[in-house]
């Protein structure tokens, strides 16, 4: 657990980052601190590893008051995740990640070692453990740098920003990874961003900070979207916050209908055979949803069904109740061309269709059952 006591960064022109700061952070979960530029986030995020000293107030690391260790003995214990990785250039992969093992007394060989396990961990191969950092991806290099903040198993890690430097579909893939890692391993982890959807996504608790570092709402992001405190929390979640609370609900009420599939390499007879109310789900050997085919798309093509006679198929969303959400089903109806959400199972199949307006329907049943976060 980690405590802030009034805490107050106060810099010498008179600048207050951070303004008499009370919070705890619950022990094993993901808190993210989240705000406007200049709000204090990272500043109250460096405080707890003394890489920017505090003015007043105590802060305590499962109790312990963080000045009462020399800071470098301090880090070693706490992992570090920082934007664009901030990897050593001139070391190789397994290098880098093996540093503080090494700097702890680990034996080389065998920091090497626990380095090319914690590939595996983040979900590198490990012939990328000889590579430099500029011979890899952002994507790369940010799973390096937490594999260096694991390297030690230290029980707080901090991240700051760590996705904000990568384009959308990998900071996606690096925020499912990192909850993947969090529910192994239960680490003490606290998230700086300025995204509040990230924020949503990732917390177990939000602490949403004013400019001037005050704290304005500290809670579980359900609760965040469903009873804001002010209307600067209001306005910081967003006006869509309506929308983003779907994401708490279990896609599992939304009735899941019937879709009319056909498999990619069918004659185009059968294909238009198929067309349920002017539509069908064109589908792998698995049976994985590969795109729709309409008649209208189908009007002037003969032979078989190609990839290229395909129309794209929009979002998709899991059918299963621990992974879909209504979120996540309303999307993939409203992204889909035929206005029908393609739900998937566990293996990736089609597993049926859901309209918005069966979405809408699981809604009002969950408010009614008082099923709606508040």
């Amino acid at each position: 657990m980690i405590e802030f006591q009034s805490v107050t960064k106060r810099y010498p022109d008179g600048t207050v980052a951070v303004d008499a700061l009370d919070l705890t952070i619950d022990a094993g979960k993901i808190t993210v601190l989240v705000g406007p530029s200049g709000c204090g986030k990272t500043t109250s995020l460096r405080m707890i590893n003394r890489m920017v000293e505090a003015s007043s107030g105590t802060i305590l690391v499962n109790g312990a008051d963080v000045r009462a260790q020399r800071p470098a003995t301090l880090r070693r214990g706490i992992g570090y995740v920082i934007q664009n990785a901030g990897l050593f250039p001139h070391r190789t992969v397994v290098d880098n990640i093996a540093t503080v093992p090494i700097l702890l007394g680990t034996k080389k060989a065998a920091a090497r070692r626990r380095a090319e396990e914690l590939l595996d961990t983040v979900g590198l191969p490990r012939e990328l453990g000889g590579r430099y950092p500029a011979q890899l991806s952002g994507g790369q290099q940010q799973r390096v740098g937490v594999a260096r903040a694991l390297a030690a198993d230290p029980p707080v890690l901090l991240m700051d920003e760590p996705f904000s430097a990568v384009d959308p579909v990998v900071r996606d893939d690096l925020q499912e990874e990192l909850l993947r890692l969090q529910s192994e391993l239960g680490k003490t982890i606290v998230f700086v961003t300025h995204d509040i959807d990230e924020a949503i996504k990732l917390g177990d608790k939000v602490a949403v900070l004013r400019v001037g570092g005050t704290l304005a709402q500290y809670d579980t992001p359900a609760t965040l979207l469903a009873k804001p405190v002010d209307d600067f929390v209001a306005s910081f979640v967003g006006r869509d916050r309506g929308y983003r609370a779907l994401g708490f609900l279990s896609a599992h009420g939304a009735q899941i209908a019937p879709l009319s599939t056909v498999p990619l390499g069918s004659p185009v007879d059968a294909a238009r055979a198929a067309l349920e109310n002017g539509w069908a789900v064109v589908v792998d050997e698995g049976k994985a949803p590969l795109g729709w085919v309409s008649s209208t798309s189908l009007s002037t093509v003969e032979g078989e069904l190609r990839s290229a006679d395909l129309v794209s198929g929009g979002s998709l969303y899991a059918a299963d109740a621990k992974s879909g959400s209504l979120r996540t089903a309303l999307d993939a109806a409203l992204s889909s061309p035929s206005g029908i959400g393609i739900a998937v199972d566990s293996d990736g199949a089609v597993a049926g269709g859901v309209t918005a307006e069966s979405v809408l329907k699981a809604l009002d049943e969950a408010r009614r059952s008082g099923g709606v976060p508040s």
